[in-house]
């Protein structure tokens, strides 16, 4: 393994099962009604369902997932996987962070404080191990 840091491996693993999880969720009927309207209303990529049903454009998505969580567990041994992943993974939970800017109804306000789907808030810190993996292995491979 090229790093023994406990804390990298234990962030990464979380992220992994994560997009395993939720993409594996994705080729499910009520994942892909939930997140229709988030898709619908996001600017780059609204456009999926004139040509695609929307189990489809699900089962993409979560292809996408599984496929950058599988990743980020073989970058745990091999360097050039995980700068991969972790730029996917950094494009997939940027966009996602993105939809509270771009869904109708996501921000509101209660008892006099903004809040939002809390849901997507958790793309914040998987970002952030998203962007550590980045960083860590490219400079393993500048070394």
């Amino acid at each position: 393994m090229k790093t023994t840091n406990f804390s990298y491996v234990f962030g990464v693993l979380g992220v992994s099962l994560l997009l395993l999880w939720l993409g594996v969720y994705k080729f499910t009927a009520t994942e892909a009604k939930l997140i229709e309207p988030l898709i619908a209303n996001h600017p780059l990529m609204d456009w999926l369902y004139q040509f695609l049903s929307v189990q489809t454009v699900s089962n993409l998505i979560g292809s996408t997932e599984i496929i950058v969580g599988v990743g980020l567990l073989l970058g745990l041994k091999k360097t050039k996987v995980a700068l991969v992943s972790g730029l996917a993974a950094m494009t997939i939970f940027s966009v996602t962070l993105s939809f509270m800017l771009t869904t109708p109804g996501t921000w509101k306000i209660s008892d006099g404080v903004p809040i939002t789907n809390f849901f997507l808030l958790k793309d914040l810190a998987f970002l952030a191990i998203a962007m550590m993996v980045v960083e860590t292995n490219r400079v393993i491979l500048k070394s």
